[in-house]
């Protein structure tokens, strides 16, 4: 966990992580609370994924785990679909320096190896949302409050600015978690304000950005591997705007 606070909500193992992402077109089938709660937590366990993958290189077992997952073939949005269908193709043809070309890859679309603010996708909301495209901007501050305002705040080892993409994943996955425990617990309204503060930066921050910066994404991978990510973080982003939407309003989109 790149963020912490005092009283951490239940961790999902790393192998249940790498496996719940395939189903996310299901989460909006829940009725009671606690197929509600279900689906949050399975919402939590894939933005947690996501995070991870966008914070750290993939390791070998990381990539042990996704070439064990199953992708389906049709989940009703075009960029999870396509994004499974890259990422399948790409895990078929694992082989024994893949993880060395997955960092070599991660390296150049996130960090790159110019000088200046266009030579990668760098995965910062104040590049995407400031003039000059600068780190630690306004957007870094706003979120920073968010955190805080939430209880969490970023880990010692942790050396990357608070809007740094998998920090701002990470923070809703643990909303989704936190809103879970209120849901098996029978607490609407806790999972109600929850899940209210969810929308509220996935619009205000994450939708914000994010297309943009995985439009560089795609211009910068060389690898089916990061194609790939680029596309379910758009189709998931994309699909959870309307669950929530779906789960706060009543409204299908």
């Amino acid at each position: 966990m790149t963020i912490t606070t005092t009283t951490p909500p239940p961790e999902i193992t790393s192998g249940r992580q790498a496996t719940e992402l395939q189903d996310l077109e299901q989460v909006t089938e829940s009725t009671s609370l606690e197929q509600l709660s279900e689906s949050v937590a399975l919402r939590g366990a894939s933005y947690s994924l996501l995070a991870r993958l966008y914070q750290h290189e993939v390791d070998q077992a990381l990539l042990n785990e996704l070439r064990a997952m199953l992708f389906p073939a049709h989940t009703g949005n075009d960029d999870l679909d396509r994004g499974y269908q890259l990422l399948a193709r790409y895990l078929s043809g694992v082989w024994e320096n893949s993880v060395d070309e997955l960092a070599v890859d991660y390296s150049r679309i996130f960090i790159g190896y110019g000088f200046d603010a266009f030579s990668a996708a760098y995965p910062f909301e104040s590049v995407y949302t400031s003039e000059k495209r600068l780190l630690m901007q306004d957007a870094r501050d706003e979120v920073l409050a968010i955190y805080r305002s939430a209880g969490l705040d970023k880990q010692a080892s942790w050396k990357e600015g608070e809007d740094h993409l998998g920090v701002e994943l990470e923070f809703q996955s643990v909303l989704c978690q936190r809103a879970s425990v209120a849901l098996n617990k029978g607490d609407e309204d806790e999972a109600h304000a929850l899940l209210k503060i969810q929308a509220n930066f996935l619009e205000d921050h994450l939708l914000s950005w994010v297309p943009l910066m995985t439009a560089d994404l795609q211009r910068f991978a060389q690898t089916d591997f990061y194609r790939a990510l680029g596309y379910i973080t758009d189709g998931f982003l994309a699909f959870d705007r309307e669950f929530l939407k779906e789960v706060l309003t009543g409204e299908q989109g």
